[in-house]
């Protein structure tokens, strides 16, 4: 994310006050992702791919976190898998996040929106031609 700005989170008070970087939305939005049934694999940009290939996970991958006017969007791009049912999988993806971040930052979110980028296709087992 090229926005470097931090979230404040709640009120300031006598001890200080909280920042949370828009890249740990970013993780924790990744994993609420991975964790619905339907979703494949989520997309990242090429430094994402380079990042993994040399042995660096990066749960941020495939969320975008865009900071506008004191709102939160989230933008999520994954594969699923084939049989879902995309809008029921796109909804459950939408509550899983937004539960997630606010239970862990107390963060209002105003949009999140997911992107259907590509289709999973389980190779077909060929039960015919195979011989025990």
């Amino acid at each position: 994310m090229s926005d470097l700005s931090l979230l404040n989170v709640g009120n300031d008070s006598s001890l200080g006050k909280v920042e949370i970087a828009p890249e740990v939305l970013e993780v924790i939005a990744g994993i609420a992702t991975t964790e619905v049934s339907g979703v494949s694999s989520m997309r990242g940009n090429f430094a994402t791919g380079v990042a993994e290939r040399l042995g660096k996970k990066t749960h941020g991958k495939g969320i975008k976190v865009e900071l506008v006017e004191d709102a939160v969007i989230i933008d999520v791009f994954i594969v699923v898998d084939y049989g879902s049912t995309i809008p029921t999988v796109a909804k459950k993806i939408q509550s899983n996040i937004r539960q997630a971040i606010i239970n862990m930052t107390a963060i209002s979110i105003k949009e999140i929106n997911v992107h259907v980028v590509g289709m999973h296709l389980e190779p077909k087992i060929d039960t015919e031609n195979s011989s025990s």
